[in-house]
Protein backbone atom coordinates (compact mmCIF):
# COMPACT_ATOMS: atom_id res chain seq x y z
CA UNK A 1 0.00 0.00 0.00
CA UNK A 2 2.41 2.55 1.14
CA UNK A 3 4.43 1.73 -2.29
CA UNK A 4 1.09 2.34 -4.67
CA UNK A 5 1.09 5.77 -2.64
CA UNK A 6 4.35 6.66 -3.62
CA UNK A 7 3.28 6.04 -7.13
CA UNK A 8 0.25 7.95 -7.36
CA UNK A 9 2.39 10.93 -5.57
CA UNK A 10 4.82 10.78 -8.82
CA UNK A 11 4.65 13.49 -10.92
CA UNK A 12 3.28 12.90 -14.54
CA UNK A 13 5.68 13.43 -16.42
CA UNK A 14 8.83 11.53 -14.67
CA UNK A 15 5.84 8.69 -14.42
CA UNK A 16 5.87 8.53 -17.94
CA UNK A 17 9.47 8.78 -18.18
CA UNK A 18 10.18 6.18 -16.29
CA UNK A 19 7.21 3.96 -17.52
CA UNK A 20 8.90 4.38 -21.59
CA UNK A 21 12.32 3.81 -19.97
CA UNK A 22 11.44 0.49 -18.77
CA UNK A 23 9.40 -0.40 -21.77
CA UNK A 24 12.46 0.64 -23.46
CA UNK A 25 15.27 -0.73 -21.67
CA UNK A 26 16.95 2.61 -21.72
CA UNK A 27 17.50 6.27 -20.05
CA UNK A 28 15.40 9.12 -21.21
CA UNK A 29 15.75 12.20 -20.35
CA UNK A 30 12.18 14.28 -19.20
CA UNK A 31 13.82 17.10 -21.11
CA UNK A 32 14.45 15.34 -24.10
CA UNK A 33 11.45 13.11 -24.61
CA UNK A 34 8.47 14.55 -22.39
CA UNK A 35 7.04 17.62 -20.90
CA UNK A 36 4.48 17.47 -18.24
CA UNK A 37 0.67 17.46 -19.26
CA UNK A 38 -0.50 21.39 -20.07
CA UNK A 39 -4.32 19.56 -19.56
CA UNK A 40 -4.54 19.01 -15.95
CA UNK A 41 -7.79 19.28 -13.71
CA UNK A 42 -9.02 23.24 -13.31
CA UNK A 43 -6.95 24.19 -16.66
CA UNK A 44 -8.06 26.28 -19.47
CA UNK A 45 -8.38 24.19 -22.34
CA UNK A 46 -5.04 24.80 -25.09
CA UNK A 47 -6.45 27.70 -28.13
CA UNK A 48 -6.59 25.93 -31.62
CA UNK A 49 -3.56 25.92 -33.51
CA UNK A 50 -2.37 24.64 -36.80
CA UNK A 51 -0.97 20.76 -35.97
CA UNK A 52 2.71 21.69 -36.17
CA UNK A 53 2.18 24.22 -33.26
CA UNK A 54 0.90 21.49 -30.81
CA UNK A 55 3.63 19.20 -31.19
CA UNK A 56 5.05 21.66 -28.77
CA UNK A 57 6.08 19.05 -26.33
CA UNK A 58 5.36 16.25 -28.33
CA UNK A 59 8.66 14.10 -29.25
CA UNK A 60 7.52 13.46 -33.09
CA UNK A 61 10.47 10.70 -32.46
CA UNK A 62 8.05 8.97 -30.28
CA UNK A 63 6.58 8.19 -33.62
CA UNK A 64 9.23 5.54 -33.92
CA UNK A 65 6.97 2.74 -31.58
CA UNK A 66 3.98 2.51 -34.01
CA UNK A 67 3.95 1.43 -37.48
CA UNK A 68 1.03 1.89 -40.29
CA UNK A 69 -0.88 -0.78 -41.06
CA UNK A 70 -0.82 -3.30 -43.65
CA UNK A 71 -2.82 -4.25 -46.66
CA UNK A 72 -2.70 -7.98 -45.08
CA UNK A 73 -2.16 -9.60 -41.93
CA UNK A 74 -0.39 -12.31 -43.47
CA UNK A 75 2.19 -14.33 -42.04
CA UNK A 76 5.52 -13.74 -43.51
CA UNK A 77 6.01 -15.26 -46.90
CA UNK A 78 2.54 -16.84 -47.44
CA UNK A 79 -0.23 -14.86 -50.07
CA UNK A 80 -3.48 -16.97 -49.64
CA UNK A 81 -5.14 -17.56 -53.21
CA UNK A 82 -8.80 -15.69 -54.15
CA UNK A 83 -10.62 -19.37 -53.87
CA UNK A 84 -8.92 -19.94 -50.18
CA UNK A 85 -10.32 -16.17 -49.12
CA UNK A 86 -13.35 -16.86 -50.51
CA UNK A 87 -13.60 -20.45 -48.81
CA UNK A 88 -12.82 -18.45 -45.38
CA UNK A 89 -15.45 -15.68 -46.24
CA UNK A 90 -18.27 -17.93 -46.80
CA UNK A 91 -17.74 -20.60 -43.78
CA UNK A 92 -16.82 -17.11 -41.68
CA UNK A 93 -20.60 -16.08 -42.14
CA UNK A 94 -22.46 -19.61 -42.05
CA UNK A 95 -24.41 -20.25 -39.27
CA UNK A 96 -24.29 -24.21 -40.06
CA UNK A 97 -21.06 -24.59 -38.43
CA UNK A 98 -22.94 -24.67 -35.39
CA UNK A 99 -24.94 -27.18 -33.28
CA UNK A 100 -28.19 -25.57 -33.77
CA UNK A 101 -27.75 -24.19 -37.25
CA UNK A 102 -28.13 -20.64 -35.13
CA UNK A 103 -24.56 -19.05 -34.78
CA UNK A 104 -21.64 -17.59 -37.04
CA UNK A 105 -18.33 -16.61 -36.34
CA UNK A 106 -20.20 -13.40 -37.31
CA UNK A 107 -22.34 -13.44 -34.76
CA UNK A 108 -20.16 -12.40 -32.09
CA UNK A 109 -18.00 -10.81 -34.21
CA UNK A 110 -19.95 -8.89 -36.30
CA UNK A 111 -18.17 -7.36 -39.67
CA UNK A 112 -20.97 -4.56 -39.79
CA UNK A 113 -20.42 -3.38 -36.46
CA UNK A 114 -16.48 -3.13 -36.21
CA UNK A 115 -16.02 -6.98 -35.39
CA UNK A 116 -18.35 -6.80 -32.41
CA UNK A 117 -21.43 -7.41 -31.19
CA UNK A 118 -21.94 -4.83 -28.50
CA UNK A 119 -22.38 -6.82 -25.21
CA UNK A 120 -20.40 -7.56 -22.78
CA UNK A 121 -20.30 -10.89 -23.06
CA UNK A 122 -21.92 -12.66 -25.75
CA UNK A 123 -24.55 -15.42 -26.29
CA UNK A 124 -24.04 -18.40 -27.48
CA UNK A 125 -25.60 -22.07 -27.71
CA UNK A 126 -29.15 -22.16 -26.58
CA UNK A 127 -28.58 -18.53 -24.93
CA UNK A 128 -25.25 -19.47 -22.81
CA UNK A 129 -22.44 -17.24 -21.73
CA UNK A 130 -18.84 -17.18 -21.46
CA UNK A 131 -17.12 -15.33 -18.92
CA UNK A 132 -15.17 -13.13 -21.40
CA UNK A 133 -16.07 -10.21 -24.19
CA UNK A 134 -16.08 -10.91 -27.56
CA UNK A 135 -13.10 -8.48 -29.03
CA UNK A 136 -13.21 -7.30 -32.43
CA UNK A 137 -12.11 -9.49 -35.33
CA UNK A 138 -10.43 -6.53 -37.18
CA UNK A 139 -6.59 -6.16 -37.26
CA UNK A 140 -6.76 -9.49 -34.70
CA UNK A 141 -4.61 -11.69 -37.34
CA UNK A 142 -1.86 -9.23 -36.34
CA UNK A 143 -1.86 -10.36 -32.43
CA UNK A 144 1.06 -12.22 -30.93
CA UNK A 145 -1.41 -14.42 -29.58
CA UNK A 146 -5.23 -14.93 -29.73
CA UNK A 147 -7.58 -15.10 -27.48
CA UNK A 148 -7.88 -13.32 -24.38
CA UNK A 149 -5.31 -15.39 -22.45
CA UNK A 150 -3.61 -16.54 -25.44
CA UNK A 151 -4.31 -19.91 -25.76
CA UNK A 152 -4.27 -19.84 -29.76
CA UNK A 153 -0.99 -18.83 -31.65
CA UNK A 154 -2.84 -17.76 -34.37
CA UNK A 155 -6.08 -16.93 -36.40
CA UNK A 156 -6.13 -20.42 -38.19
CA UNK A 157 -6.14 -22.33 -34.64
CA UNK A 158 -8.43 -19.51 -32.87
CA UNK A 159 -10.99 -20.27 -35.28
CA UNK A 160 -11.55 -23.66 -34.54
CA UNK A 161 -12.22 -23.28 -30.87
CA UNK A 162 -15.58 -21.51 -30.44
CA UNK A 163 -17.33 -23.99 -32.77
CA UNK A 164 -16.39 -26.94 -30.57
CA UNK A 165 -16.57 -24.53 -27.75
CA UNK A 166 -19.84 -26.49 -25.94
CA UNK A 167 -21.28 -22.88 -24.78
CA UNK A 168 -20.53 -20.60 -28.01
CA UNK A 169 -21.17 -23.15 -31.16
CA UNK A 170 -20.99 -26.16 -29.61
CA UNK A 171 -19.91 -28.95 -32.41
CA UNK A 172 -19.49 -31.66 -30.57
CA UNK A 173 -16.05 -32.77 -32.49
CA UNK A 174 -14.06 -31.95 -35.46
CA UNK A 175 -15.64 -35.11 -37.32
CA UNK A 176 -18.92 -33.92 -36.56
CA UNK A 177 -18.18 -30.32 -38.56
CA UNK A 178 -16.54 -32.09 -41.21
CA UNK A 179 -19.44 -34.66 -41.75
CA UNK A 180 -22.07 -31.68 -42.18
CA UNK A 181 -20.05 -29.83 -44.46
CA UNK A 182 -19.32 -32.60 -46.75
CA UNK A 183 -23.25 -33.32 -47.02
CA UNK A 184 -23.43 -29.54 -48.27
CA UNK A 185 -22.75 -30.15 -52.03
CA UNK A 186 -21.25 -26.73 -52.87
CA UNK A 187 -18.40 -26.86 -50.19
CA UNK A 188 -16.65 -29.77 -51.76
CA UNK A 189 -15.68 -28.31 -54.88
CA UNK A 190 -14.95 -25.36 -52.83
CA UNK A 191 -12.50 -26.81 -50.81
CA UNK A 192 -11.05 -28.50 -53.28
CA UNK A 193 -9.91 -25.02 -55.27
CA UNK A 194 -8.82 -23.43 -52.25
CA UNK A 195 -6.61 -26.32 -51.23
CA UNK A 196 -5.91 -28.13 -55.11
CA UNK A 197 -2.60 -30.08 -53.80
CA UNK A 198 -4.38 -32.31 -51.10
CA UNK A 199 -6.60 -35.39 -51.74
CA UNK A 200 -9.08 -34.81 -49.46
CA UNK A 201 -9.37 -30.97 -48.63
CA UNK A 202 -12.18 -30.71 -46.39
CA UNK A 203 -10.97 -31.30 -43.32
CA UNK A 204 -11.20 -29.38 -39.75
CA UNK A 205 -7.78 -28.05 -39.45
CA UNK A 206 -8.57 -26.50 -43.43
CA UNK A 207 -11.70 -24.99 -41.69
CA UNK A 208 -9.32 -23.03 -39.84
CA UNK A 209 -6.93 -22.05 -42.39
CA UNK A 210 -9.39 -20.89 -44.19
CA UNK A 211 -11.52 -18.53 -41.76
CA UNK A 212 -7.82 -17.55 -40.62
CA UNK A 213 -6.59 -16.61 -44.44
CA UNK A 214 -10.18 -14.63 -44.64
CA UNK A 215 -9.78 -12.56 -41.08
CA UNK A 216 -5.98 -12.09 -41.97
CA UNK A 217 -7.65 -9.54 -44.71
CA UNK A 218 -9.48 -7.68 -42.39
CA UNK A 219 -7.90 -4.46 -41.62
CA UNK A 220 -9.11 -0.81 -41.16
CA UNK A 221 -6.26 1.56 -42.10
CA UNK A 222 -7.20 5.11 -40.73
CA UNK A 223 -6.13 8.34 -40.51
CA UNK A 224 -3.49 8.09 -38.66
CA UNK A 225 -2.09 5.81 -41.19
CA UNK A 226 -1.54 8.72 -43.34
CA UNK A 227 -0.55 10.43 -40.55
CA UNK A 228 2.59 8.14 -39.95
CA UNK A 229 3.42 7.75 -43.46
CA UNK A 230 4.07 11.61 -43.84
CA UNK A 231 1.15 13.41 -43.92
CA UNK A 232 1.00 16.17 -41.04
CA UNK A 233 -2.21 17.84 -42.23
CA UNK A 234 -4.61 14.75 -41.39
CA UNK A 235 -5.11 15.30 -37.90
CA UNK A 236 -6.23 18.28 -35.71
CA UNK A 237 -4.68 20.33 -32.82
CA UNK A 238 -7.08 18.89 -30.52
CA UNK A 239 -6.04 15.27 -31.81
CA UNK A 240 -2.24 15.86 -31.87
CA UNK A 241 -3.10 17.47 -28.09
CA UNK A 242 -4.89 13.96 -27.36
CA UNK A 243 -1.35 12.06 -28.94
CA UNK A 244 0.86 14.00 -26.82
CA UNK A 245 -1.05 13.47 -23.77
CA UNK A 246 -1.01 9.50 -24.61
CA UNK A 247 2.51 8.78 -24.83
CA UNK A 248 3.11 11.58 -21.79
CA UNK A 249 1.23 10.00 -19.43
CA UNK A 250 2.67 6.58 -20.00
CA UNK A 251 -0.33 4.60 -22.21
CA UNK A 252 1.88 3.64 -24.99
CA UNK A 253 3.80 1.65 -22.69
CA UNK A 254 1.85 -0.81 -23.32
CA UNK A 255 -0.24 0.27 -26.55
CA UNK A 256 2.34 0.82 -29.41
CA UNK A 257 3.24 -0.88 -32.68
CA UNK A 258 1.05 -1.34 -35.70
CA UNK A 259 -1.67 -2.42 -33.87
CA UNK A 260 -1.16 0.13 -30.95
CA UNK A 261 -1.85 -3.34 -28.70
CA UNK A 262 -2.06 -6.67 -29.13
CA UNK A 263 2.14 -7.63 -28.76
CA UNK A 264 2.52 -8.60 -25.04
CA UNK A 265 0.65 -9.75 -21.82
CA UNK A 266 -0.28 -7.29 -19.03
CA UNK A 267 -1.21 -7.38 -15.31
CA UNK A 268 -4.77 -6.65 -15.39
CA UNK A 269 -4.76 -3.75 -11.90
CA UNK A 270 -0.31 -3.50 -12.23
CA UNK A 271 -0.76 -0.52 -9.95
CA UNK A 272 -4.45 -0.99 -8.60
CA UNK A 273 -6.30 -4.08 -8.43
CA UNK A 274 -8.59 -4.81 -10.84
CA UNK A 275 -12.28 -4.17 -9.44
CA UNK A 276 -13.56 -8.18 -11.38
CA UNK A 277 -11.12 -10.56 -9.29
CA UNK A 278 -13.01 -13.50 -10.47
CA UNK A 279 -11.22 -14.27 -13.83
CA UNK A 280 -7.41 -15.65 -13.64
CA UNK A 281 -6.69 -14.43 -16.95
CA UNK A 282 -3.49 -16.58 -18.69
CA UNK A 283 -2.82 -18.52 -15.02
CA UNK A 284 -5.87 -20.56 -16.33
CA UNK A 285 -3.93 -21.91 -19.14
CA UNK A 286 -0.69 -21.96 -17.73
CA UNK A 287 -1.45 -22.74 -13.99
CA UNK A 288 1.13 -20.71 -12.87
CA UNK A 289 0.27 -18.69 -10.05
CA UNK A 290 2.32 -15.71 -11.47
CA UNK A 291 0.25 -14.95 -14.40
CA UNK A 292 -2.65 -14.54 -12.48
CA UNK A 293 -4.43 -11.65 -13.89
CA UNK A 294 -2.33 -11.64 -17.09
CA UNK A 295 -4.20 -10.67 -20.32
CA UNK A 296 -3.22 -9.82 -23.75
CA UNK A 297 -3.23 -6.01 -24.27
CA UNK A 298 -6.28 -5.63 -27.03
CA UNK A 299 -5.20 -3.47 -30.09
CA UNK A 300 -6.54 0.44 -29.59
CA UNK A 301 -7.76 0.40 -33.46
CA UNK A 302 -11.55 1.24 -34.13
CA UNK A 303 -11.79 1.70 -29.96
CA UNK A 304 -14.01 4.43 -30.02
CA UNK A 305 -16.68 1.65 -31.91
CA UNK A 306 -16.22 -1.27 -29.78
CA UNK A 307 -17.67 -0.86 -26.58
CA UNK A 308 -17.91 -2.19 -23.66
CA UNK A 309 -14.23 -2.53 -22.95
CA UNK A 310 -12.07 -4.97 -21.27
CA UNK A 311 -11.80 -8.79 -21.04
CA UNK A 312 -15.14 -8.80 -18.75
CA UNK A 313 -16.63 -6.20 -20.66
CA UNK A 314 -16.67 -4.36 -17.13
CA UNK A 315 -16.37 -0.51 -19.12
CA UNK A 316 -19.91 0.34 -21.00
CA UNK A 317 -17.85 3.61 -22.31
CA UNK A 318 -14.93 4.69 -23.77
CA UNK A 319 -14.47 7.86 -20.73
CA UNK A 320 -14.93 5.27 -18.58
CA UNK A 321 -12.14 2.64 -19.57
CA UNK A 322 -10.12 5.33 -20.66
CA UNK A 323 -10.29 6.55 -16.78
CA UNK A 324 -9.77 2.64 -15.56
CA UNK A 325 -6.70 2.42 -17.47
CA UNK A 326 -5.49 5.56 -15.95
CA UNK A 327 -5.92 4.37 -12.30
CA UNK A 328 -5.50 0.81 -12.10
CA UNK A 329 -2.95 0.75 -14.58
CA UNK A 330 -0.92 3.94 -14.45
CA UNK A 331 -1.85 4.70 -10.90
CA UNK A 332 -3.24 8.30 -12.11
CA UNK A 333 -6.32 10.06 -11.64
CA UNK A 334 -6.92 11.66 -14.85
CA UNK A 335 -8.88 15.03 -15.24
CA UNK A 336 -12.12 15.09 -17.87
CA UNK A 337 -10.51 17.67 -20.02
CA UNK A 338 -7.29 14.83 -19.96
CA UNK A 339 -9.71 12.13 -20.82
CA UNK A 340 -11.53 13.89 -23.43
CA UNK A 341 -8.15 14.45 -25.49
CA UNK A 342 -6.99 11.50 -25.18
CA UNK A 343 -10.52 10.06 -26.72
CA UNK A 344 -10.15 12.39 -29.45
CA UNK A 345 -6.94 11.16 -30.33
CA UNK A 346 -8.26 7.87 -30.41
CA UNK A 347 -10.68 8.39 -32.72
CA UNK A 348 -8.37 8.67 -35.59
CA UNK A 349 -7.69 5.00 -34.74
CA UNK A 350 -11.16 4.27 -36.62
CA UNK A 351 -10.99 2.85 -40.00
CA UNK A 352 -12.94 1.46 -42.62
CA UNK A 353 -12.88 -2.22 -44.04
CA UNK A 354 -13.14 -2.69 -47.40
CA UNK A 355 -16.85 -3.28 -48.10
CA UNK A 356 -16.72 -5.73 -50.89
CA UNK A 357 -14.55 -7.94 -48.58
CA UNK A 358 -16.57 -7.92 -45.86
CA UNK A 359 -19.79 -8.48 -47.90
CA UNK A 360 -21.87 -11.42 -46.63
CA UNK A 361 -21.58 -13.93 -49.22
CA UNK A 362 -24.31 -16.12 -50.82
CA UNK A 363 -23.40 -19.16 -49.64
CA UNK A 364 -23.39 -23.08 -50.56
CA UNK A 365 -27.30 -24.37 -50.23
CA UNK A 366 -28.26 -27.61 -48.30
CA UNK A 367 -27.87 -30.98 -50.37
CA UNK A 368 -31.60 -32.52 -50.55
CA UNK A 369 -33.88 -32.69 -47.49
CA UNK A 370 -32.54 -34.33 -44.57
CA UNK A 371 -29.30 -35.04 -46.58
CA UNK A 372 -27.39 -32.71 -44.19
CA UNK A 373 -27.27 -33.59 -40.33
Amino acid sequence: MRARKLWRRTPRASLATALLAIACGTNVSPDAEHTPSATVAGAAKPPAAEPEATAKGFNPRLLRRFAPLRARLDATGQVPSEALIALGRSLYFDKRLSKNRDLSCNSCHRLSAYGVDGEPTSPGDKGQRGARNSPTVYNAAGYFVQFWDGRAANVEEQAKGPILNPIEMAMPNAAAVVTRLRAIPGYGPEFAQAFPSEASPLTYDNVGRAIGAFERGLTTPARWDRYLAGDKTVLSAAEIEGLRLFTNVGCMVCHTGELLGGNSYQRAGAVEPWPNQQDLGRAAVTKNDADRMMFKVPTLRNITKTAPYFHDGSARTLDVAVRMMGKHQLGLDLADSEVSSIVTWLDTLTGTPAAAYVAEPTLPPDGPEGSTP
